[in-house]
């Protein structure tokens, strides 16, 4: 709010008003100036003393009467009714400014407390998140490493049992084969008894099948032969009648374990060996490998 708003409207002809006041004063001054200087006479003053022959008592010596007091200007009474009202619209004013600052201060506080407590509440609710999201994660990686930790134990079990199954199923067969090659053993040995077959004859290999045989076999033999011995391993090698290796063991152990160990290696790296010559395979055969040969 501005002073011109605060301020009461003005009389109306004040400016005549002052025109007459401010022609009064002047018409006073000249009047005081007047009565000051009416008696005033340049003529030159001259003195004569009567002197009698009987002393007599002067007369009083005439006197001036003194001079009026100028009278005190009047009062302007608008000039000061205006001027208290140009006070009171200045009081006034400086208690709306007062005023007002007071609403302005009073409202910037309120404004930076607003704003203080939304940051408060802004940083709470961003921690909040923040733990939430933790937890989450946290559960989310709980469920997650217990649910590995199920199809890890799943798969084991699955594993274990699929092993024990072919464990099992080796077994078997190790043992079905097993009798199947004691019964050839049995038939290439001299056959069944009572039997009057020729069937052990016509099973066994010719002279040179089991050098190639052996031929296949030794470069497949990994051995660090650091030494001066000699030793013999004697194998005994399951076929099948494509020829397929079916499996293998050390019937005659050489001495050297190494050596023992990468003979098998080598037959089963072989995993199948060359036909007869009349285009059969045995059952079962034994071979004898040495390092230096």
């Amino acid at each position: 709010m501005s002073a011109a708003t605060l301020r009461p409207p003005e009389a109306a002809g004040i400016g005549r008003g002052l025109a007459l006041a401010l022609f009064a004063h002047g018409l006073l001054i000249v009047a005081l100036s007047y009565g000051l200087h009416w008696r005033s006479d340049a003529t030159p003053a001259f003195e004569a003393e009567l002197w009698a022959s009987v002393p007599q008592i002067a007369a009083p010596r005439e006197e001036a009467p003194p001079e009026p007091e100028p009278e005190a200007p009047k009062p302007d009474l608008k000039a000061q009714q205006r001027a208290a009202a140009e006070a009171q619209v200045e009081a006034e004013q400086r208690e709306a400014e007062i005023a007002i600052a007071k609403a302005k201060k009073v409202k910037e506080e309120k404004a930076r407390e607003d704003a203080a407590r939304l940051e408060r509440e802004k940083a709470a609710r961003k921690e909040k998140d923040a733990q939430d999201a933790k937890e989450a994660k946290d559960k989310a990686a709980k469920e997650k490493a217990a649910k590995d930790e199920l199809e890890r134990k799943k798969t084991k079990d699955t594993q274990a049992a699929k092993e024990a199954k072919e464990a099992k199923d080796a077994d078997a067969r190790r043992e079905a084969l097993r009798q199947e090659n004691l019964r050839r053993i049995q038939g290439m040995a001299g056959g069944t008894p009572g039997s009057t077959g020729n069937a052990a004859q016509n099973a066994a290999p010719s002279a040179g099948w089991v050098g190639r045989v052996k031929g296949r076999i030794r470069p497949l033999i990994i051995y660090s032969d650091d030494g001066a011995a000699n030793p013999t391993a004697e194998v005994q090698v399951a076929l099948g009648p494509d020829g397929r290796i079916l499996g293998s063991k050390v019937i005659k152990a050489s001495g050297d374990a190494e050596w023992d160990r990468a003979v098998l290696r080598a037959v089963e790296k072989a995993e199948t060996l060359p036909r007869d010559t009349d285009g059969r395979v045995p059952p079962v055969i034994i071979l004898n490998f040495r390092p230096r040969e």
